[in-house]
């Protein structure tokens, strides 16, 4: 987190391109790597609070705003219609968190220990889920696979994608009540030791409501800056929305996997990386849907080319962590297989 501090003076610098209708790459620029910082001081005021709240309030608070970023960028791409963008970084969130994250925190810890041990018992639920997932997202497709994409977000299909939404969020509440109350000894209590808290607790609800806000602020500059960005360089709001976005909302959350694997915390690792997995699908992704409703409905279907990479990384991160031991090997296929991904969608 102490790193990316540094790149707290976008955040006057983006306002400043904003006022002065810079150059639309520019402000996409700047407001991306403005939310960076912005997302670890949230993720850090959300641990603070938890050391006052306890483990299972802080648990839920952790689930709620570890994709908080994700979320609010999407609203603001929501609101705009980028419907592509929205459902791409969704998918992108996945894909990134399955594959480049758990990838790149074993690679690294594969480096400096030759095997490393994570709780598979933890890893099989929590795959069973990502698979559970996946189908939900899968079936809505095949569906209307022979409809006209046109006509997807339309009322005609608003029920279908509101219907499944909720059954992911239920379903979603539930693994919560699952991990916290009736099988909570099945998670290690390796995230029960006693932690001291840095900051009082008016400092940490202040920092997260503070960075929040701003957070909101620069989602708006960045999501308003898409498609003037886009048509400048000639990329496409897809490459956009399933590559750049994920990255930039979550790159605090990726590089504390990367530091717990350096201290051979592989449970945490694995936890950050996966979990946030089922927390997209399962949470932020029928959230936006039940916001969409606001404006204009989105559909939950996603297209073949995002299915398919779903259901390739899910089903190579169950391969790679289902002997409950990872080495730097894995990490490279894993990384491997996102790198062929993001070529792919960048021709696409």
């Amino acid at each position: 987190m102490k790193y990316l501090r540094v790149l707290f003076v976008f955040i006057p610098i983006s306002i400043v391109l904003e006022l002065m209708h810079a150059s639309p790459i520019f402000l996409f620029v700047a407001s991306a790597l403005a939310i960076m910082p912005l997302a670890g001081l949230m993720g850090e005021a959300t641990e603070e609070i938890s050391v006052y709240s306890g483990p299972r309030i802080g648990g839920f608070l952790n689930a709620t705003f570890g994709n908080a970023t994700e979320l609010i960028i999407s609203f603001f791409a929501l609101k705009e219609g980028l419907f592509d963008v929205v459902k791409a970084s969704i998918a992108g969130s996945v894909i990134g968190n399955i594959l480049l994250v758990l990838g790149a925190s074993m690679l690294a810890g594969g480096l400096k220990y030759k095997t490393q041990k994570f709780n598979r018992g933890v890893v099989d639920v929590s795959s069973s889920m990502l698979l559970f997932a996946v189908i939900g997202l899968s079936i809505p497709a095949i569906f209307t696979h022979t409809i006209n994409p046109e006509l997807l977000n339309t009322s005609r299909y608003e029920g279908l994608s509101v219907g499944v939404a909720f059954l992911m969020f239920a379903i979603y509440l539930l693994s919560l009540y699952f991990s916290f109350h009736t099988h909570k000894d099945l998670y290690g209590s390796e995230h029960e030791e006693t932690v001291e808290a840095k900051w009082s607790l008016k400092k940490a609800v202040m920092v997260l409501v503070g960075a929040t806000v701003i957070i909101a602020l620069e989602s708006e500059f960045l999501v308003g800056s898409v498609e003037p960005m886009t048509k400048a360089i000639g990329l496409s709001e897809f490459f956009v929305g399933i590559i750049l976005i994920p990255i930039i909302g979550n790159a605090a959350e990726h590089s504390t996997a990367i530091l717990m694997a350096l201290k051979n915390k592989m449970d945490v690792a694995v936890e950050i990386a996966i979990g946030s997995s089922l927390q997209i699908i399962l949470f932020v992704a029928p959230i936006l849907v039940f916001l969409s409703l606001l404006f204009t409905p989105m559909s939950i279907v996603f297209n073949e080319f995002e299915l398919i990479s779903l259901i390739v990384a899910v089903l190579i991160a169950n391969k790679v962590s289902g002997d409950g031991q990872s080495n730097w090997l894995e990490g490279v296929q894993l990384i491997a297989v996102y790198i062929i991904i993001a070529i792919s969608f960048f021709i696409i």
